[in-house]
């Protein structure tokens, strides 16, 4: 009797020992990202992970994968295990769910703003003192310009570049003809296609190429940080917003069984303090109250939407960066002069 009374009390305290080992095990969460956030997500990501320990008691790391956004959501869809992924654009997001089934199809109703906890704008970074004299986007498609744009095929940020261009011409009035033209003139002055925004930061402020970038905001003071204050920030009279939207990768978490994690990541990026880590960052904030303590930082621009332009992002995308679509044409027709 006291011998079996032995064993079912080492058996069970074994079982109380393996309980608390897997309860204190750390959980990792991987967040795959777009080119240019680097910076961003290591400083919230370490708010987040002091946060959690301290909300929850468990011990959490993250890891980070960065690179042009679409090649980023190719990845996630051949196996890379996301168990959130943070992008610049939805069509980023929506080809988890359209071609890899990763996740459902309303995934931008599940948090605030479509899931869009923060924005950018795109802006045209020159050489001190703008010798080129560019202040519109229509100054980029001038003969004897030089600017540096991401490849729109595998770069969220050069998407938006083509946009930012076109949409300034048919919200001043313009036709798609000559929107067309104004970007075709514009993508015929690019001497490199980068593959991401961060490499087409490089090849500009680096290697000295182009008379000017486009690029998001949220790069510029980075931008000046890493490479001196040598650059001036261009606020064409419109430009074209961009919404940074995140998701839970539903099958990777439920997998790994880090849903409750992914989930809270993500919401977190929509409190006081990630809304706080995101503004210092250059991002900007959907929070009223952050958005207006950091004014100063963030002027106010005329903007619009994908939506309100081009319908939505799968519309633009259709339209103008599948196979064989506008940006295809325009480019085969450049390469042909």
């Amino acid at each position: 009797m006291f011998r079996r009374s032995v064993v079912r009390f080492l058996a069970l305290a074994a079982f109380a020992a393996t309980s608390l080992v897997a309860q204190a095990a750390p959980v990792t969460l991987l967040n795959v990202s777009y080119d240019v956030t680097r910076e961003f997500y290591k400083d919230y990501d370490a708010a987040f992970i002091a946060h959690w320990k301290q909300a929850s008691g468990q011990t959490i790391a993250v890891n980070q994968s960065h690179g042009g956004s679409s090649k980023q959501a190719r990845s996630v869809i051949d196996g890379l295990e996301a168990d959130v992924i943070t992008m610049n654009q939805a069509t980023d997001i929506d080809i988890l769910a359209e071609r890899g089934a990763l996740i459902p199809a309303n995934w931008a109703t599940r948090l605030p703003n479509n899931s869009a906890p923060t924005t950018s704008v795109q802006v045209i970074l020159v050489k001190k003192g703008n010798p080129k004299g560019l202040h519109e986007w229509a100054d980029l498609a001038k003969p004897g310009v030089s600017v540096v744009i991401p490849n729109p095929k595998t770069s969220g940020n050069g998407r938006y570049a083509y946009l930012a261009s076109w949409g300034s011409v048919v919200k001043s009035g313009g036709t798609p003809a000559q929107a067309r033209d104004q970007v075709a003139k514009t993508f015929a002055n690019v001497p490199v296609f980068d593959g991401g925004g961060r490499a087409a930061t490089t090849t500009f402020a680096q290697r000295g190429i182009g008379d000017a970038l486009v690029t998001f905001e949220s790069e510029v003071e980075l931008i000046k940080a890493e490479f001196g204050d040598n650059f001036d920030v261009v606020y064409p009279k419109r430009t074209i917003l961009a919404e940074n939207p995140v998701s839970v990768v539903d099958k990777v978490v439920d997998r790994k069984h880090t849903r409750k994690e992914a989930e809270a990541y993500l919401q977190w990026l929509y409190s006081d303090d990630g809304q706080e880590i995101a503004a210092k960052h250059g991002l900007r904030p959907r929070s009223a109250k952050i958005l207006a303590a950091h004014a100063k930082e963030f002027p106010k621009v005329d903007t619009f939407t994908v939506d309100e332009v081009f319908g939505s992002w799968k519309s633009a995308q259709k339209t103008h960066f599948d196979d064989g679509a506008t940006y295809d044409q325009i480019l085969a027709a450049t390469h042909r002069q």
